[in-house]
Formats: C-alpha cells, structure tokens, sequence
C-alpha cells in the first residue's frame, strides 16, 4: 500500500485541552466501518458486498467517519487545503480527536 507521508503534518500538532473538550462531545458519534472476516485459503472467499477490510501483515486499516459538526472544532492545521479533506494524522493526533480502533 502506497502512503503519501508528505500528506500531514511534519511532526504531530498535540491538541490543547480548551480543543480537547470542544471534540469530546463528538467521540460517540464518530462510525467505524466493520471489521469483516476473511478467510484465506484454497477456496479464499471474501465478501465484496460490503466494505473491503484493509489489512497489510502489520495493521488492519478502518473507514472512519466523523461527525459534519465535530469537522468544524477540529484544528485548520489538521487539514489539507489544497485537497479539503483531513491530513493524513499521526497516531497522537487521530487518537487525541477520540478515534479508537476498538
């Protein structure tokens, strides 16, 4: 999987915590997509009625949708103005916004 690294932040941008209690509200709404399970083997069969589950032999990679509102309270430095969507974040800032992989 090709990631374009130069798509965030040169060092991760911690939240202050005036930010931080902004987003908390939020946390309960955020969606992750499902985890689906894949079976591999002679006969591999995966379900590609649903959502592809995206994994390499290290993570396993999740959509996650956040809130319209929660969009407007996170920081501009976490976004890329040229494409107008989220940077590519860092572990500390994805978790500081309330993403878990859970």
């Amino acid at each position: 999987m090709d990631i374009d690294f130069t798509r965030r932040n040169k060092k991760p941008r911690p939240l202050s915590e005036v930010e931080k209690e902004k987003l908390d509200e939020f946390v309960d709404a955020i969606h992750y997509s499902a985890r689906y399970v894949v079976y591999n083997g002679p006969s591999s069969v995966t379900d590609y009625s649903f959502r592809v589950r995206y994994s390499d032999n290290e993570y396993e990679y999740r959509h996650v949708q956040l809130p319209k509102q929660m969009l407007k309270a996170i920081p501009k430095e976490y976004f890329d103005g040229s494409r107008g969507t989220l940077k590519l974040l860092w572990e500390e800032e994805w978790r500081a916004l309330g993403i878990t992989q859970v």
